[in-house]
């Protein structure tokens, strides 16, 4: 753990609101061994400030992922960086990056259709998944 506290952290900014959104990033964060990971609810004071030059149109419409360069992606662009990082990740994350106008379409859909996919997310599991989040955030970096 306390190489992990050492990393520079990768800031998710999701859709706290959202259950589809909070299961796929507790499986996102199954997967991150390393803890590099920092989950923030776009509807958190904190996701405003980073995100104060963005529309909040353009801020509700995707994850974000700020590196600890400081670079923000979004989207499809974010999944490769993102996917990187995990376990069992490079080999996805390469997929996605060979082809990034199929990944922003894909993404695209997905997000476009969230609400109708949580619906597919047995309760249970959303539950499971936002105690998870929800730990996550607690830690600091």
């Amino acid at each position: 753990m306390a190489a992990a506290q050492s990393r520079e952290r990768w800031v998710v900014l999701y859709d706290g609101a959202c259950g589809f959104c909070k299961w796929t990033l507790a499986g996102l964060l199954r997967l991150d061994r390393d803890q590099r990971l920092q989950p923030l609810a776009l509807q958190a004071e904190e996701a405003e400030e980073l995100l104060a030059e963005m529309e909040p149109g353009l801020r509700m419409a995707s994850f974000h992922l700020l590196t600890p360069a400081g670079e923000l992606l979004s989207a499809g662009e974010a999944l490769p960086p993102l996917l990187r990082l995990l376990r069992w990740g490079r080999a996805p994350a390469a997929a996605l990056a060979r082809f990034p106008a199929l990944t922003a379409g894909a993404y695209r859909w997905i997000a476009e259709h969230r609400t109708g996919l949580s619906r597919l997310v047995p309760p249970r599991w959303k539950r499971r998944a936002a105690e998870r989040v929800r730990e996550r955030e607690g830690q600091s970096a």
